[in-house]
Order: structure tokens, then sequence, then C-alpha cells
């Protein structure tokens, strides 16, 4: 059995699964660009992310999370893993 560091916190779960998410718009200057977010609810809430993305990125994620079922969070190196595989297929 694998030794489990104690306390497990939230703090030291590292990849979560993305349950919601939300892109978001915010004005710029005028004259200015304005700017895209997306934040991330995981684990059912347990833990949220806001990442700021520009438009081409805010076009692909949109599109990705869209058509893929399952998605993950990376929370430490601030990665989404897009779909599950098993290996073999």
């Amino acid at each position: 059995m694998a030794k489990v560091q104690q306390p497990l916190t939230d703090d030291s779960i590292k990849v979560r699964q993305l349950s919601h998410y939300q892109f978001s718009w915010v004005a710029g200057e005028p004259g200015q660009h304005g700017t895209f977010t997306l934040q991330l609810v995981l684990d059912e809430g347990a833990w949220e992310e806001v990442l700021t993305v520009d438009v081409d990125d805010a076009d692909v994620l949109q599109d990705l999370l869209k058509n893929t079922e399952t998605v993950h969070y990376d929370v430490s190196r601030r990665t989404l893993m897009f779909g599950v595989t098993p290996t073999g297929s």
C-alpha cells in the first residue's frame, strides 16, 4: 500500500477534473483590446482557477471544451488536459 503524506489537503491535490467553465470578456481602455478570461470550476467547486487567454486561444479552448467529455487540470503546471484514452486504443 502506498504511503500518503498526511494530512491530505486541497492544496496537495495537483490534478483535478473540470466540472464547469465560464468565459468572460473584460473591456479594455478606450481604443484598446479587451481581455478574455476562462474560469475553471474543478472537482465540483473544490478548487477554482481563472486564466487570462487571448482571442485565438479562447476560440480553440471553447471548441475543445465543448467537444471533450473529460477534461483535467494540473494545478501546479497550469495545464489543461483533454480527454482520457485507455492504453492500447
